[in-house]
């Protein structure tokens, strides 16, 4: 199913010559009262009112869902798609509605139409099994759960609101964000759900400039810890890594000491157990999210008798 604004242009040119329409538009708009609503949300009560329309005939009927990516710059008025914007641009969309979604998503190209540059992506249709279903098909696919998560992310970004709310997509948002940036675009997103519902968002320069703001470490943090197992890994240059469980997935640490010749007067060798004090240092974005780590060697652990030195 699709939606259209015909019929509106049809009705306007039908009263365009009628003197009395507007005054009966008038009166109509003051016996019914008025109330501000965006074009979003007009829109989204179109495609409902005629979903519903629809299911009074055919009880699962749904409207086919679609995914609109208006690209905006200073080479984007042909309204065509350089191949070096589709393949930069293109996957981290796509990566980040399967991050917002919590599952992978897979978009197929169906159209690029004029005005700017508009693509148009529909979700990969996935084969149903024969036989009869054994339970009804969500009401809302993976693909508009992620939507419905992303917009909400660009629409704080432009307004540059926090963000930390959605951490685990802002490295999605991020690289999609460098990507725009490469070629000096702004990207505009619609996606129509299969219920009627239309979501709308942006990622311009100033929501670009604010994801860049965010993604800049902060003050770091550092803790002082105690850190044992064994050795599996020396480096000459003043690394050493400690794996601390014999199990396959224990937590390993890459311990750093700032004088390289302490670690040799040291004499360890693989497979030794150690008791190091370190100093844990993190350092975080306004997001919350890691951007470094290190552990730097201050000593044996005072519990712990030291390893013995070279004289």
């Amino acid at each position: 199913m699709t939606t259209g604004d015909g019929w509106r242009e049809r009705r306007r040119a039908a009263l365009r010559n009628d003197p009395g329409a507007a005054e009966t538009a008038a009166r109509l708009l003051e016996e019914m009262g008025t109330e501000e609503r965006n074009d979003e949300e007009i829109e989204a009560e179109h495609r409902a009112n005629r979903l519903a329309a629809v299911r009074a005939y055919e009880p699962d009927a749904r409207l086919d869902e679609e995914l609109r990516l208006r690209l905006t710059g200073p080479d984007t008025e042909g309204g065509a798609l350089r191949f070096q914007w589709g393949d930069a641009l293109l996957n981290p969309v796509e990566n980040a509605i399967s991050v917002a979604a919590g599952t992978p998503v897979q978009l197929e190209l169906t159209g690029i139409s004029s005005g700017s540059t508009v693509v148009h992506a529909r979700p990969v249709a996935t084969a149903l099994p024969a036989g009869p279903p054994a339970m009804e098909a969500p009401v809302t696919s993976a693909t508009s759960t992620g939507m419905r998560a992303l917009t909400h992310l660009l629409a704080a970004l432009e307004a540059e609101q926090d963000v930390r709310e959605w951490s685990r997509l802002f490295d999605a948002v991020d690289a999609l964000a460098r990507a725009l940036g490469k070629y000096e675009l702004d990207l505009g997103v619609t996606w129509y759900g299969a219920d009627g519902d239309m979501r709308r968002a942006r990622l311009t320069g100033r929501g670009r400039r604010y994801v860049e703001r965010l993604r800049e470490p902060s003050r770091p943090r550092d803790q002082e810890m105690i850190i044992s197992g064994r050795i599996t890994e020396l480096r000459e240059s003043g690394w050493v890594k400690v794996k601390t469980g014999t199990s396959r997935n224990a937590p390993a640490y890459d311990v750093h000491f700032d004088e390289p010749e302490e670690l040799l007067r040291m004499r360890p060798g693989l497979g030794d157990n150690i008791h190091f004090r370190v100093r844990f240092r993190q350092c975080l974005d306004s997001v919350g999210i890691a951007r470094s780590t290190e552990y730097t060697y201050l000593g044996p652990a005072a519990e712990q008798p030291s390893l013995p030195l070279e004289s």
